[in-house]
């Protein structure tokens, strides 16, 4: 039988878990001593923190703590490159109950170290506490590498709004675990484990876009946030989105509106962007709307505002 956090202890734990967790290449002084050092060869750090919690975000019986690493991971990874930020290094906060047991924090931090993996970051340091629940903070920093960072608030009338990455398909495996199924597997994975189109992100801020964020809450909404930062109407066209197979058939045989999952639908962690008319977009995205001006800041969805709830909100 496995150990449990308990038996280990906080250093222990903490051990356990800085053993297969990857160092930093820009990290002059990592975990060890009470802060971390870290270079910045830009001169600006970008940073961000995303939460994890048991029962609101992840549950176990749906999700191995591998996958839940991952997802941790990826929810920081994404808001770094939306700033057209390249990531470099992530600090991990993490509450767990005593007789949790050590091998999955260990497997946890695997998943952690995947996934920065993808993006060349590594861990710097964290903290480890006693909590009722699973609790997964993590983190993220990056180096924008010259760049100019890509804010929410720069869409301007004209432009085309674009996407990188995949939209509807974590809702849908939402949808199936939901009923108590386990398949179709790639949409049942694509909840357990986002995958952010990372390097999508620079490239965009390279190509010269005038606004972004990752699509988290959903296209909706997350449109919305570009529409009022910015002081615009953004339409979408949903002839422009893609249901892709595996999420057709779900919706078919769910009696369910597969738009609903593009549109209102988060966790996907694709990168929304606006660009001026005529720019070169990066191979990754796909033109899904457009920029106008308005009186009032909103977003539609064709020549109408969206019916259904757009989105995720943790206090509704």
């Amino acid at each position: 039988m496995s150990d449990s956090a308990g038996d280990l202890g906080e250093f222990g734990l903490i051990s356990a878990m800085r053993a297969v967790l990857p160092a930093a290449p820009l990290a002059q002084v990592g975990p060890g001593d009470d802060a971390a050092v870290l270079t910045t060869p830009d001169g600006r750090v970008v940073t961000t923190v995303d939460v994890l919690v048991e029962g609101r975000h992840f549950r176990r019986d749906w999700s191995s703590a591998h996958d839940v690493g991952r997802r941790a991971a990826a929810a920081s990874l994404a808001d770094v490159v939306a700033m057209g930020a390249r990531p470099t290094a992530l600090l991990i906060g993490l509450g767990v109950p005593a007789d949790l047991e050590s091998s999955w924090a260990r497997e946890l931090a695997e998943g952690l170290a995947e996934e920065a993996g993808l993006v060349g970051a590594g861990v710097i340091g964290g903290d480890v506490v006693r909590s009722d629940t699973i609790i997964v903070s993590v983190t993220a920093f990056g180096d924008l590498e010259g760049r100019s960072p890509v804010l929410r608030s720069g869409a301007r009338a004209g432009d085309v709004l674009a996407v990188a990455g995949r939209l509807g398909w974590a809702a849908a495996g939402l949808a199936v675990l939901s009923r108590g199924f386990r398949a179709p597997r790639v949409l049942v994975n694509a909840h357990r484990v986002p995958e952010p189109p990372y390097a999508a992100g620079p490239a965009a801020a390279d190509a010269g876009a005038t606004a972004m964020l990752d699509v988290s809450d959903g296209l909706v909404a997350d449109a919305g946030h570009i529409a009022q930062a910015s002081g615009v109407e953004i339409i979408i066209d949903p002839n422009c989105l893609v249901v892709a197979d595996p999420i057709r058939d779900a919706a078919a045989a769910y009696n369910a509106d597969p738009l609903v999952w593009l549109l209102a639908g988060g966790d996907d962690h694709a990168l929304l962007a606006t660009f001026p008319k005529g720019a070169t977009l990066p191979a990754e995205f796909t033109v899904i709307g457009s920029v106008r001006a308005a009186k009032t800041p909103g977003v539609l969805v064709g020549d109408a505002p969206y019916a259904e709830r757009g989105g995720w909100d943790h206090f509704r």
